[in-house]
């Protein structure tokens, strides 16, 4: 199998691409969790409740997941680079609206702004690599890329500490200003201009995931207000019902399916997604019951919280270069079901530790191994889900891996606030008043209520505990390279006996003739010389005749050859001479030396 050859800028450094890139791509990401530490502060300004400061988080989530998948076509139409360029312009604008919103609807509003622009974003840093990096140090880059990723989600609260203690909760979307302007600036200097391909856009399929996404997500986080009303289930159960037609869409459309099927044909491809799945839900339903318990109950600022997730960062950051390294040597199963095996460990670990008299220490333990495990889960996942993607395949695998990537983070902040809800109104009935309302009450969480709600929120760290082993599940089934990034030499050819000197055939090999036309020089597609090949063969092979001997037969064969020579006489011959058809054109056969 001849190996896929990517089209790459003439004259570009792809590493420069690929940093510059990576500006925005962290920013987007940094953006998905550093409002879980702003959460109480938010709640506080804008006089909201629980319910409605988790839209905050998940309206960004699903606007940002919806057209991802669009957006990789859009890049591969209209160039990665242009489209790049209005994502990122575009989250800047909503940054600075963000910062700006006085009321909770004004706030989403801009967060669902913030998230069209990170969809578009998004898609363009993966397609880029795939287009731009040879195939020998692709993996390299996308290990690079995955190891942004697994930073950028556990660098967002840390930043977030920082920044509303000092300055206010709206300064975690100011400072992405200046970063996007950076950004901006970087990008267009550094990403080259790749050739775009035409395109139909799947409006109907973009409807119906949009739709089915929103139902599944507002059921579950509305449900535990409403009490799990019939009107809720009703709600959920038309979501799936949508994403299920979504499905049946894309198997019978004909034209351009948002997401081609045949894609996960490739079953690394197909694992992969489902650990990102998993992996964008660990790592964001992780950071809330983290943040909540260690401000309600331990009684740290929300800059210190943040610190707890210090550990992780660092962890995946040293760990990183070595796991890259060995992304393209090792067989991804063993790697990334490690790093689920220990996700899950640390999650379990980290929920017996949640207790109000566990001294901070003790918390710092289960999450360092916690960051051991992302830095072998984001980056090996990543090499591996676009490891032996075609080309042309690269948009829209792009799309749907980050698309994978984003609704498991979706359904991370949906499920966990539907999950903490349930767990608080249990561990604390009639006191759901006293929960955490806003960054005042965090503060003074009464301590009689410490031990039940530091046991709500141990309970909720086993959701992704038990999530984790999806993960663990999907690396089981990986495969690994399949040979067709790298394609070993042929072996130089051998001296076939069955030609003589005088490059004839041997007496007792006449019967087989075995002829290769080279038809590189030619400006005819492959359809025509497919045809006039067919043909000749079909004008020259008649039935020999019953009882012919050796000699007939020959002579038969070479007729056919000749004919065969004649017709493509037109066109370039073997080495790009002329074939003129004469007997000793049969020297020239696929496995002997060509004669003089």
């Amino acid at each position: 199998m001849l190996e896929s050859v990517t089209p790459r800028a003439p004259g570009v450094n792809p590493w420069h691409a690929l940093w510059a890139l990576l500006v925005g791509f962290f920013m987007i990401l940094v953006d998905a969790t550093i409002v879980a530490v702003a959460n109480p502060a938010i709640m506080a300004n804008l006089g909201v409740g629980y319910d409605a400061v988790i839209w905050v988080t998940s309206a960004y989530l699903l606007a940002y997941a919806v057209p991802l998948l669009i957006a990789g076509r859009l890049g591969d139409r209209y160039g990665p680079k242009n489209v790049y360029l209005l994502g990122l312009t575009v989250f800047t604008l909503a940054s600075l609206w963000c910062g700006l919103a006085d009321t909770i609807g004004v706030l989403v509003a801009a967060r669902v702004l913030q998230g069209v622009g990170a969809a578009l974003l998004t898609p363009q840093t993966l397609s880029v690599i795939t287009r731009t990096f040879p195939a020998e140090r692709r993996g390299v880059a996308m290990s690079v890329w995955g190891a942004t990723a697994g930073v950028a989600t556990l660098v967002g609260p840390l930043a977030g500490g920082v920044l509303v203690d000092h300055l206010g909760w709206q300064w975690i979307f100011f400072v992405n200003v200046p970063v996007g302007l950076i950004g901006l600036a970087l990008a267009v200097r550094l990403v080259p201009s790749l050739p775009t391909q035409s395109h139909h856009f799947d409006l109907p399929g973009v409807v119906l995931s949009g739709v089915g996404m929103f139902l599944i997500v507002f059921a579950l986080q509305e449900g535990q207000s409403h009490d799990w009303a019939p009107w809720i289930w009703a709600t959920m159960a038309i979501g799936v019902a949508v994403m299920a037609a979504f499905v049946v869409w894309q198997s019978v459309n004909r034209g351009e399916p948002l997401i081609p099927l045949v894609i996960f044909g490739d079953r690394d491809f197909s694992m992969s997604n489902i650990g990102v799945a998993t992996i964008g839900f660990v790592a964001t339903s992780m950071i809330l019951p983290l943040m909540f318990y260690a401000q309600a109950v331990c009684g740290l600022t929300p800059t210190r919280a943040a610190l707890l997730t210090a550990p992780m960062a660092v962890a995946t950051g040293v760990l990183a270069p070595a796991v890259g390294k060995i992304v393209d040597r090792a067989h991804p199963r063993p790697v990334i079901g490690f790093g689920f095996s220990v996700m899950a460990i640390g999650l379990t670990w980290l929920s017996v530790e949640m207790t109000p008299t566990t001294p901070i220490w003790r918390l710092v333990l289960p999450l360092t191994a916690m960051g051991v495990g992302m830095a072998f889960i984001w980056s090996p996942l990543a090499a591996t889900a676009t490891r032996n993607l075609p080309p042309q395949l690269a948009g829209a695998g792009s799309g749907v891996y980050n698309t994978t990537r984003q609704v498991g983070s979706v359904l991370g902040s949906a499920g966990m606030a539907a999950f903490m809800a349930s767990r608080l109104s249990a561990e604390m009935p009639g006191a759901a008043d006293a929960a955490p309302q806003s960054e005042g009450s965090v503060a003074q969480l009464p301590g009689f209520l410490h031990a039940p709600f530091a046991a709500a929120m141990s309970q909720a760290m086993l959701l992704p505990a038990f999530i984790a082993l999806f993960g663990v599940v999907a690396a089981l089934f990986l495969i690994g390279m399949v040979g067709t990034r790298f394609t070993p030499a042929a072996p130089e050819a051998e001296p076939d006996d069955r030609v003589d000197d005088d490059g004839d055939f041997a007496a007792d090999d006449d019967e087989y003739v075995e002829y290769v036309v080279d038809w590189g020089g030619t400006d005819s597609g492959p359809d025509s010389s497919a045809e006039a090949d067919t043909d000749v063969l079909s004008r020259a092979t008649p039935e020999p005749p019953a009882g012919a001997d050796a000699e007939t037969t020959t002579h038969e064969w070479r007729t056919i050859l000749d004919q065969l020579l004649a017709e493509s006489a037109p066109r370039n011959g073997h080495n790009g001479s002329p074939v003129d058809g004469d007997a000793n054109s049969y020297g020239r056969h696929s496995r002997g030396p060509e004669s003089a």
